[in-house]
């Protein structure tokens, strides 16, 4: 088959494939990451021989690239910078001693047991330091989390590339070959013009694209306006313009991504959830794809290199985080749980990939080995921390809340403190009579209804469906959530609710403040 006619066939296949099991996926808490790499071992030389994607695919290439530098620029943009500084002892030892502790202790396990150099083992180490964000998904949006691990998880995952990249650019430029290319394909002719590409040049170019970007979308949004799928598609146009300019004149374009979508975030303008979402999700659909495109062959060639040490290596590095983590969060006002949780679910996943691929892409020597022993922990790290995330959830009880129409039971109780605002009344033609105002000629306007209101219609017996259309930063930030509410995106509720499908025949009550 055409590689072209394959490239656009995988695009589609995995885009409805995602689409399709969204839901069974999100109730289940099941990880995605499996299901694709499954589906791309289908398509490779082992299942249907439909593709085989090899390390010098120029597919595979765009898409690790672009989807790391969205990645890094969605992570920025979601950071709250109010947050970064309330909880700046937390960020310290979380991105500092948290992650270049056990990158050290994996490389030094790399350097003694596996006989890796150096550098090699640097890299090695920096990439298995790096925690996934689209295998913590799940457990990210589960309200079930406490705010302090989720803002806690969040900081990380957000962040700790960008400490990590350095270490592996820097650990290239040592390598034999690696003068000559730097981790985001610049050239150059010494370490100190790559340095000065790294540090310097990258960022400048991403906080100049970041925050000119934002200010002129909220100059134009505010005097003449932008449409909102327009709005949503921005975010992209930022994240490649940054990368790509730093890339053009010899920076780094991952850093320059991050700190544009940093300069976003400071800028503190309101975006609509769109902007945020969007992004978010074509990120992860790039991801998505790159798992598939490992999957064909490149992710499983590890298992053939299996021996005690490899096996003892991979379990090393995915214990030197919550043995090195643990002890280290003692002083900061946290429960046993709360240490237990941000200790634990720290999966390797394709972050961990991408930053391996990386001395691969540049050509450097014998690189696939690094990448090779990279994959074998993130196969174990979807095995461990995908079971524990089902784990966590289904104990939460929140994967079984729903019954077979979508709607969830009647509002019992509500979390301490998070007593919502009077509500709005949606869906007015469902409303009860004695809560609808006008003739019965006219159609009836939303209505403001208390909670004691609210809790009358459920003594009677009265299907009440509570439903959260809080903003998505407003959401994130809040750990206080009404118990049994139905979260429905304020941008698209009409379409979000069809999906869901609420009872047209039950009372919504919709909150926002």
């Amino acid at each position: 088959m055409d590689s072209f006619v394959t490239s656009v066939a995988l695009i589609g296949v995995v885009i409805v494939v995602a689409s399709l099991l969204s839901g069974v996926i999100e109730r289940s808490g099941f990880p995605l990451v499996p299901v694709f790499l499954l589906l791309g071992a289908a398509i490779g030389p082992w299942g249907f021989g439909i593709t085989d994607i090899g390390f010098h695919s120029p597919a595979l290439h765009a898409l690790a690239m672009l989807g790391l530098a969205l990645l890094l620029f969605s992570d920025a943009v979601t950071l709250d910078t109010k947050q970064l500084r309330t909880r700046a002892r937390m960020v310290w030892r979380l991105l500092g001693p948290g992650t270049l502790v056990p990158a050290t202790i994996t490389a030094l396990t790399a350097w003694l047991l596996l006989g890796l150099s150096g550098p090699a083992a640097a890299i090695l180490g920096a990439a298995l330091a790096s925690t996934d964000p689209v295998l913590l998904r799940s457990v990210l949006r589960s309200k079930a989390l406490s705010e302090t691990p989720r803002i806690a998880l969040r900081l990380e995952t957000g962040m700790n590339d960008v400490t990590l990249l350095p270490i592996v650019i820097i650990s290239m430029l040592l390598m034999p070959g690696g003068h000559d290319a730097s981790a985001s394909g610049t050239s150059g002719t010494n370490i100190g013009r790559s340095l000065l590409g790294l540090f310097v040049l990258g960022p400048a170019l991403g906080a100049l694209v970041g925050w000119v970007g934002i200010s002129l979308l909220a100059s134009v949004r505010s005097r003449t306006g932008v449409r909102r799928d327009y709005e949503s598609l921005y975010a992209l146009g930022l994240a490649f313009t940054s990368f790509a300019l730093a890339e053009a004149v010899g920076g780094s374009g991952f850093l320059a991504a991050f700190v544009a979508g940093l300069l976003v975030a400071a800028r503190d303008v309101e975006l609509c959830d769109c902007f945020l979402e969007y992004g978010e999700a074509t990120a992860e659909m790039l991801l998505l794809l790159t798992f598939v495109a490992l999957g064909t062959t490149l992710i499983w060639q590890g298992l053939s290199s299996l021996d005690w040490r490899v096996i003892l290596f991979a379990v090393i590095a995915l214990a030197a985080r919550p043995v090195v983590l643990y002890p280290m969060l003692k002083g900061l006002n946290l429960n046993t749980r709360d240490r237990r949780l941000i200790a634990a679910f720290g999966p390797r996943g394709l972050s961990s990939l991408l930053l391996a691929l990386l001395p691969v892409f540049a050509g450097i020597p014998n690189a696939e080995q690094i990448f090779t022993l990279t994959s074998v922990v993130v196969l174990l790290s979807v095995v461990v921390h995908g079971g524990g995330t089902a784990i966590f959830l289904r104990g939460s009880g929140l994967l079984n809340a729903a019954g077979p129409a979508g709607v969830l039971a009647p509002l019992s109780r509500v979390a301490a403190g998070a007593e919502p605002a009077p509500t709005t009344q949606v869906t007015p033609a469902a409303v009860p009579a004695p809560l609808t105002r006008g003739t019965p000629a006219e159609e009836p306007s939303p209505i403001r209804i208390t909670i004691d209101e609210m809790r009358a219609l459920q003594a009677k017996g009265e299907p009440v469906v509570i439903v959260d259309a809080r903003s998505l930063r407003t959401y994130d930030s809040d750990p206080l959530e009404a118990v049994g509410a139905v979260r429905v995106s304020p941008d698209d509720p009409v379409r979000d609710a069809t999906e869901k499908r609420l009872s047209q025949r039950a009372t919504l009550v919709v909150y926002c403040a």
